[in-house]
């Protein structure tokens, strides 16, 4: 059964992602072969497939739920932004250079040859291709070079679906208005309204969505209830709100991860925050760092300017005051090149051409960054644990003579960093990892969940969003609209005189 499927936004972080993941997975249930996509990614969480080829982590997931094999065709353009007004680009999972705010739309074209001709491909080999679009769906504009929106549904007459976060408030507001700023060839692909995130007695709704739907012509096909933490690895924001807490707060093993403005790849940390016992917290200042038992850097798209952010606010000093009471602290990717002696940047690749910037001190390693990115998947042990992960980055690591290496990094006392994303979704390594970083901390009676398995924890998330999809829409209004398209002679809705 041939079909695609627009799942459209009125904002960012109105649920697109998580909507296109359980999308993906009830129709991978039904039996069907589904592939996701989303022409382009702005994001600097991103992950490696199988074949080395860089794509967005919302996208992996998402094929995750399909039982597809990820690729870069699921993602063919990649924006992993440096700056306010820089991004690195990506383009069929490998780096294509750099993009400036006020470049986008000259650039734009083979941007959009690339992602339609990625699109096709996938049209070709699986029955069903769930795209998510990107921010609002009328971002009039940008819509003159659009190619992730309607402009990628324009490429096939693809049906969409409008989803709207009601926690936000103005939820009628935003499907009307986002409707009414289309043209009429774009409104007429608009098929349904999906409103979610509602809490409370969803009759309280009734008369809203019964004059949005005289007004737009359009049903609302669901209203998705919220879920208090169901978690999925995070793209847009830290949404660390969204995940459970601890059972007891109060003999948790505390840990502090610092909230880098460029942040990338934190979905490390979601390994950490479905442990029952340990409370993760984002700081952003030093005296959140003296209050934690463990200090994580995380991974980060820009290190020097991050180290400089560090500098800026006191937490050097307050991660070495933390290393130097004996207490654990734990460097990934980027956060891992800031614990060394210094950064070398020879090539410019995130700074000025021949710029050294010294590091914390606190391990005995040197970086220099290279023009050449490293993209792979990795396997290793650590105490005796089997370790999995990904490298994503330009830096190469040079360890002193006495170095005691660790995961393509190193560790010296209570201080750890590695090269590896993704390493604590290794189970038995995370919990090695976290049960010496308890003892460090004096916290004797900490215990991490010996049953927890992140990889079925994921899954099982997924099976629940794919059920709240099937209970609040159905799969049979899902697999008509894919097999028939958006209903023809659907009104066209004026915002003002034309």
């Amino acid at each position: 059964m041939p079909g695609s499927l627009l799942v459209a936004g009125t904002t960012s972080d109105a649920g697109k992602s998580v909507v296109t993941a359980g999308v993906c997975r009830l129709l991978a249930r039904e039996g069907l072969s589904v592939a996701p996509f989303k022409a382009q990614n702005m994001s600097n969480n991103s992950m490696v497939t199988a074949a080395g080829a860089e794509i967005g982590r919302a996208q992996w997931v998402q094929a995750v739920a399909a039982g597809a094999e990820p690729e870069p065709a699921m993602n063919p353009v990649l924006l992993k932004p440096s700056s306010d007004r820089r991004s690195h680009v990506v383009v069929m999972g490998q780096p294509a250079g750099r993009l400036e705010a006020g470049e986008y739309a000259g650039g734009r074209a083979h941007l959009a040859e690339a992602a339609f001709a990625a699109y096709d491909d996938l049209r070709s080999r699986f029955d069903v291709v769930v795209c998510e679009g990107a921010g609002g769906v009328a971002e009039i504009n940008l819509r003159e070079w659009d190619y992730v929106n309607l402009g990628l549904a324009q490429h096939d007459s693809m049906p969409t679906l409008l989803v709207a976060d009601i926690d936000r408030g103005g939820v009628f507001a935003q499907l009307y208005g986002s409707v009414a700023l289309l043209d009429e060839r774009d409104q007429a692909l608009v098929a349904g309204f999906v409103i979610n995130k509602f809490r409370g007695d969803v009759s309280l709704l009734a008369p809203g969505t019964t004059e949005l739907e005289r007004l737009t012509g359009r049903p609302v096909l669901g209203i998705l209830p919220w879920q208090h933490g169901l978690w999925l690895d995070s793209e847009d924001a830290v949404a660390i709100d969204q995940r459970p807490l601890p059972r007891d707060a109060a003999h948790a093993l505390r840990v502090a991860v610092l909230a880098f403005p460029r942040i990338s790849n934190f979905t490390d940390i979601d390994a950490l925050s479905l442990e029952p016992d340990v409370d993760v917290r984002f700081v952003s200042r030093p005296e959140d760092v003296t209050a934690a038992d463990l200090v994580v850097l995380p991974g980060t798209r820009s290190t020097l300017g991050d180290l400089a952010w560090m500098r800026d606010r006191g937490l050097d000093e307050a991660v070495r005051r933390h290393a130097a009471s004996g207490l654990p602290v734990l460097g990934i990717c980027g956060g891992c090149q800031m614990l060394g002696q210094e950064i070398v940047d020879p090539d410019g690749v995130e700074g000025p051409a021949g710029a050294t910037v010294p590091g914390l001190g606190l391990l005995e390693m040197r970086t220099t960054f290279e023009r050449d990115k490293a993209l792979a998947l990795v396997e290793g042990e650590w105490s005796g644990e089997k370790v999995s992960g990904y490298v994503i980055h330009h830096g190469r690591i040079t360890l002193g003579d006495n170095a005691t290496p660790f995961l393509d990094g190193m560790e010296q006392d209570a201080v750890r960093g590695t090269m590896w994303h993704g390493s604590l979704e290794s189970d038995g390594f995370r919990r090695r990892l976290l049960s010496n970083a308890a003892r460090s901390a004096g916290r004797t009676s900490f215990r991490p969940d010996p049953d927890l398995s992140f990889t079925d924890a994921r899954m099982s998330r997924l099976d629940l969003l794919a059920d709240l999809l099937e209970e609040h829409i159905g799969v049979d209004p899902l697999l008509r609209l894919i097999e028939q398209g958006t209903p023809r002679g659907l009104p066209f809705i004026a915002a003002g005189p034309r």
